[in-house]
This record gives structure tokens, C-alpha cells and sequence, in this order.
């Protein structure tokens, strides 16, 4: 069974699969100060809840855009799991060509979209990753990730507004009514909803033209479902698209492995282990 961990400037997302299947699947704060002894505890409480025990879990895949917290993480995973595991990094054969300047660069979770997307939806893809910044990720129709876009997200927007704007209260987001709010709490959900579809919308409709043909747009993160439904482009919505990217990867590099142990073995990860 794979543990597949995606830690992220907000939340640090969990999923366990076995062979494609998604087992069970979790959402927790990012906390750079949680320990390797809080994780296992928590770990362990939340696959019991499900009826799982940890000592099920034979291989450990993790992206992290956020060192502290990868830490006790990776200390957890070989001291009370005894497994290495895969941290998705800049040097890991992902089966993906990248065309970006500087590779190292690069955010392990984009890529780990981008593989996942190509995957599930074939080349070329755009993956819109709607989280802490919202990520525009594009791969060609020959399989290559050429890089993307980046925003700032609408939490870290409304953030700003409301300690710019004293006379505005925070809001719960939620699908407005109309575009022309009647109150200022419409006002600053017809905004910021019909607003971030926009700027979704437009930077994809430079890219395809970029691009020069047609490619699905697939969201993920998560603000997708509430912000997808208001887009003109995006087709497809993803929720686990990063930790699908992990279960990819894991698998390509098992197979890779078998191989080497067997050279006589055939087989592969399919369509996206490229």
C-alpha cells in the first residue's frame, strides 16, 4: 500500500493507494513545528478511523513545498514506517522532459500535476492548481512540461484586501447569486469568484494560443470545485491531481526498479510513466 503525502503552503494533503485504488484520503494544516512523534500519532489515528493499520503501508511518495514541514515527515516515515521514501526533487526520473530554464526551480508539486495530468488526460494538457497561489501548468503535445503561469491565490488576495481595507469584514466564499452584488458580502464573493474564473479563463487563452492547438484544462487544488463551475475553459476537476502525480512517479520507479533486478522483466506504468 503507498502513502502518497503532499505537503503544501496551507495544507498537507494524505491518500493511500493500492495499485490505483485510493484507499482513504486526508487534509490536514501544514504546521512547520508539528514533530516526527505528533505525525505518527496523527497518521496512525487517522488510518484507524478507517479500519487501517500503518504497518500496511510498504512505500511512502512525498512532495513538499515547504522544507520544515518535510522534515519530521521524512523522520516519521523511516523511523516508525521503516520505508525510504521517494521525495519528489529536481534529480527524481519523473518520465517527464522538462523544458524549464532552471529545473531546480521548479515546485515538486507542479510537477507532479503536470505528470499526473498528462497521465490521465494525455499531451498536451493545462493543469490550473487553485490553492495558496493559483498555477498554471502547461504540457506539450509531445509529453514535455514547458512551465506555466503564476498568481497570487485568492486567500493570500483576500488577505491583502481586507488588512489594506478597514471597512471590510472577512467573508465566508460561496457562490454568488448575481454579478452585481446588492450587499457588500455579494459584492466581494461576485468579485472574487467571477473575477479569479476571469483571470483563469484569460491566461488560458494566451497559452493555447502560445500552445497553437487545442489542449483540456483540468483543475485541482482547493478552491477548484467552488471556482471551476464559473470558468469558461476549464473542463476537468481534480481534486487529488497532485497526489495522483506521487502514485504516478512511485509507480514508474518501481517498475524501473523490477527492471533492474530482472532485466528479462517486461511491463511498465502506462501511459503516463512516459
Amino acid at each position: 500500500m503507498l502513502l502518497a503525502i503532499d505537503i503544501g503552503n496551507t495544507h498537507t494533503k494524505l491518500s493511500l493507494y493500492d495499485d490505483r485504488q485510493q484507499l482513504a484520503g486526508w487534509r490536514l494544516a501544514t504546521n512547520g513545528e508539528r514533530t516526527a512523534d505528533e505525525f505518527a500519532v496523527t497518521l496512525a489515528a487517522l488510518m484507524r478511523s478507517r479500519g487501517l493499520e500503518p504497518a500496511r503501508i510498504t512505500a511512502v511518495a512525498i512532495c513538499s513545498v515547504v522544507p520544515p514541514a518535510l522534515v519530521p515527515v521524512v523522520t516519521m516515515v523511516r523511523r516508525d514506517l521503516g520505508l525510504e521514501p521517494l521525495v519528489l526533487g529536481p534529480e527524481t526520473d519523473t518520465g517527464m522532459p522538462v523544458a524549464y530554464e532552471n529545473p531546480r526551480e521548479l515546485g515538486a508539486d507542479r510537477i507532479a500535476n503536470a505528470v499526473a495530468a498528462r497521465a490521465e488526460y494525455g499531451a498536451p494538457v493545462i493543469v490550473v492548481d487553485l490553492g495558496t497561489a493559483t498555477k498554471w501548468e502547461v504540457v506539450s503535445p509531445e509529453g514535455v512540461y514547458l512551465g506555466g503561469a503564476i498568481a497570487p491565490g485568492v486567500a493570500i488576495s483576500l488577505d491583502a484586501l481586507f488588512g489594506r481595507a478597514a471597512r471590510l469584514s472577512r467573508i465566508e466564499l460561496a457562490r454568488p447569486r448575481r454579478a452585481i452584488g446588492r450587499s457588500t458580502v455579494e459584492a466581494l464573493r461576485a468579485g472574487v469568484l467571477y473575477g479569479y474564473a476571469g483571470q483563469i479563463d484569460a491566461v488560458v487563452d494566451r497559452i493555447q494560443s502560445e500552445l497553437g492547438c487545442p489542449a483540456p484544462v483540468v483543475a485541482t487544488g482547493g478552491l477548484a470545485g467552488l471556482i471551476a463551475p464559473e470558468s469558461r475553459r476549464i473542463q476537468h476537476v481534480d481534486p487529488h491531481l497532485t497526489l495522483k502525480g506521487l502514485r504516478w512517479i512511485y509507480q514508474r520507479q518501481r517498475e524501473r526498479a523490477r527492471r533492474v533486478q530482472d532485466p528479462g522483466a517486461g511491463g511498465g506504468a502506462g501511459r503516463g510513466a512516459g
